[in-house]
């Protein structure tokens, strides 16, 4: 009997060592997940194809969907000016089959990165290759955007990779119309492929370049130009602190589009402690804050940094340091006369602000060089502002415009007045602003007019 015992114990231990090799052996291997698949890689361009090719250079990096390109002279495509003289020569791309998310007037999540990911693509690229869909160069609605495939050969290949593929490979873009297109089958893979992974736009995670507080993320080219649209309510905006003057800094962006810098107010008041540390001229910030106007001006004010909790998404923080974006030479034309067309692009959408410049550019520094003071008027009426002076100064093109001061003090702490600059050729450095429905330039500092001749 205890023989028997044994054998039935030796039975079982045995059994018991092979459940775990029978289970192995039966796992279903639709389970384990699929091997990523690079599909831009069985993707290859066809040089001999009858699709309309430009080798190019970058000329202007907007968004993750959007470059503009310099066509060049290529021994590989060869270059005919003629194809682009209805856009001024360069071309501005809009990527076929797709759309990432917007990172230019409104911030979406993940459009910063995706933005950065065909920066970082295309700036270390040895050769870029634009290719049209067929053999036409087509624009989209806009007459201006050509429809484009953007092929770029990494430094060291031998091949090109689609950028377009890859985007959406990367879970970077949703798709649009991707598969009616000369490429739409792999790009459907590709675009599936992410989903399936649920990468990045495609994912349930948050992004980490995304404000998700509340507040709304805006550029300021977004927020200067629909300004009313948010008055009173909390934004959030990133810039370059470029100078300080009366419980305010001035935060400038420059926008590749335009080629122009926005600049905003920033109202700190006496506040005191770490906000004040943020708000460094020379530091990049982001700065969260209430839309408000004073004095027929908008600012942006009630900006704090709460110390108990430096992860608090209200704080107004660094960025980065040592930067410089102030006092951009500029013409007094522009400033009192002048247009700007800017341009916003949402998805397939796009709009066009026609604005004045100067009302583009206010709150924003800027330089004017060799000015001649045709006339000055000294305020002297008992109060704070005795000494400040109303200057009209004339551009060489004859345009009259107003440099309007603080009282201003010399090196020594003496007034200076009005004979230090009658008469003279001047360069100014100053903030741009409206008085009396004009645009002029605030000048706060002796050491901002500099004598010519």
């Amino acid at each position: 009997m205890r023989k028997g015992f044994k054998i039935f114990i030796s039975a079982l231990s045995a059994a018991l060592i092979a459940i775990p090799v029978f289970c192995a052996a039966c796992e279903d291997p639709e389970s384990k997940e699929p091997e990523f698949v690079d599909y831009v890689s069985e993707l290859k361009l066809d040089l001999t194809s009858e699709t309309k090719k430009q080798e190019v250079d970058v000329r202007l990096y907007i968004d993750g969907d959007t470059t503009h390109f310099d066509p060049k002279s290529s021994t590989i495509t060869g270059y005919d000016p003629s194809d682009f003289e209805k856009t001024q020569g360069y071309i501005k791309a809009r990527y076929l089959a797709i759309n990432t998310p917007e990172s230019t007037g409104k911030i979406e999540p993940w459009g910063k990165k995706a933005s950065d990911f065909t920066h970082n693509k295309l700036a270390t690229a040895q050769s870029i290759i634009v290719e049209s869909d067929d053999g036409s160069w087509n624009v989209d609605s806009t007459g201006e955007r050509y429809m484009l495939w953007v092929w770029y050969k990494p430094a060291g290949a031998t091949d090109y990779r689609n950028l377009n593929v890859e985007i959406l490979q990367e879970g970077l873009a949703i798709g649009s119309n991707t598969a009616g297109n000369r490429y739409g089958t792999i790009a459907s893979n590709a675009l599936s492929q992410a989903k399936a992974k649920k990468l990045f736009v495609f994912s349930d995670e948050d992004d980490p370049d995304f404000f998700y507080g509340t507040a709304i993320p805006v550029t300021l080219k977004e927020l200067r130009c629909h300004v009313t649209d948010y008055a009173n309510k909390k934004v959030k905006v990133t810039g370059v602190v470029t100078t300080e003057f009366s419980n305010s800094v001035y935060i400038e962006e420059f926008d590749p589009d335009t080629g122009v810098y926005f600049g905003f107010a920033v109202y700190y008041g006496f506040t005191s402690g770490k906000i004040l540390e943020v708000l460094t001229v020379g530091n990049e910030v982001s700065v969260v804050g209430t839309v408000s106007e004073f004095q027929g001006t908008y600012q942006i004010s009630g900006v704090s940094y709460n110390g108990f909790d430096p992860n608090d998404p209200l704080n107004s923080n660094v960025i980065s340091t040592d930067k410089s974006a102030a006092f951009v030479e500029t013409d007094a034309k522009d400033i009192v006369s002048g247009k700007l067309a800017v341009r916003f692009e949402e998805g397939e959408e796009e709009e066009t602000v026609n604005i004045n410049y100067g009302e583009a550019i206010m709150s924003t520094t800027v330089t004017l060089s060799n000015m001649t003071v045709t006339k000055i008027y000294t305020t002297s009426n008992g109060g704070q502002s005795d000494g400040a002076m109303s200057i009209t100064c004339k551009a060489a093109d004859g345009t009259t415009i107003t440099v309007r001061t603080e009282v201003l003090k010399d090196e020594n702490g003496q007034l200076v007045t009005a004979d230090r600059y009658l008469n003279k050729t001047i360069t100014v450095k100053g903030l741009i602003e409206k008085f009396n429905g004009e645009y002029q330039v605030k000048c706060y500092r002796a050491d901002y007019i500099t004598v010519v001749a």
